[in-house]
């Protein structure tokens, strides 16, 4: 009875012990993990150095990817996520002056140069931002309200498109794609005839893709990818040892195997 009642006394003090442990390393466990927003811009590198991130430091990211003004609204309703990397430097103004990042860590991963984007081959010929105006021709950009691509094209179209053939290249337009993904795809999938879009974009998709470079008068401004803590993290010391990574040199060679490396990618190329 005695030996009985000990058994008893011992379960019922090692197994909140035991309980509370587990709990401690389930919680440690949760706690190793990343919430990070990312501009659909750099996503096929990005994705592949987020795997290498996470064999290498058993850090779990839960990566999501968009239109950076779509992103930096989730995060801010959400009022969750760790680092914000968004694909344009834009909205990460956008996000400092509304106080949603550390501005202090913000720091320059790539570069990205404004192009169009055709079907590999070339089939309609397009030679020109001019040949947009082409009738017949579909022609889609990114929401310049959400997505950077979008923002950048519509000024580009703005400042070398006479009245006449804004109206022409309107009648073309046939889709505001929501991220840079979808603009992408928009090619890929043999929805639209041609997008402007950044000359990366070759590289996502080099079966199906062509870049032609515009002028280097053409190109207004060209866009960098920055990165930055969000002021919702719960673990700013594993944020920024993200943000240490995707600046080191495994990151960057991924990142050169899309020609995301240099400002100057397609300047080499014949204009």
């Amino acid at each position: 009875m005695k030996r009985d009642y000990v058994m008893v006394l011992k379960s019922q003090i090692i197994a909140p012990v035991i309980f509370s442990i587990l709990i401690f390393c389930v919680t440690a466990f949760a706690e190793e993990r990343l919430i990070i927003f990312i501009g659909a811009a750099s996503k096929p590198p990005t994705e592949e150095a987020i795997k290498v991130f996470e064999k290498n430091t058993g850090v779990k990211v839960d990566a999501t990817f968009g239109g950076s003004g779509y992103l930096l609204s989730q995060m801010v309703l959400s009022k969750k996520g760790d680092v914000y990397f968004p694909g344009s430097s834009d909205y990460m103004e956008k996000a400092k002056r509304e106080g949603h990042i550390y501005p202090e860590t913000e720091k320059v991963v790539v570069y990205l140069v404004p192009a169009i984007n055709v079907q590999r081959g070339n089939p309609k010929d397009i030679k020109s931002l001019r040949d947009l105006t082409i009738p017949g021709l579909k022609v889609a950009i990114a929401n310049p309200e959400g997505v950077c691509v979008g923002a950048y094209a519509v000024e580009i179209i703005e400042k070398f498109f006479t009245p006449e053939e804004k109206a022409a290249f309107k009648k073309n337009l046939i889709n505001y794609t929501e991220s840079c993904e979808k603009t992408a795809t928009a090619i890929s999938l043999k929805m639209a005839d041609a997008v402007i879009g950044w000359g990366v974009f070759e590289h996502w998709d080099p079966g199906r893709i062509q870049s032609i470079p515009l002028k280097k008068s053409e190109v207004i401004r060209v866009g960098y990818i920055p990165i930055a803590i969000s002021k919702f993290t719960k673990n700013r010391e594993l944020a920024q040892k993200f943000i240490d990574f995707m600046l080191s040199e495994d990151a960057k060679a991924i990142f050169r195997k899309y020609n995301l490396n240099l400002a100057n990618v397609f300047w080499d190329r014949k204009m």
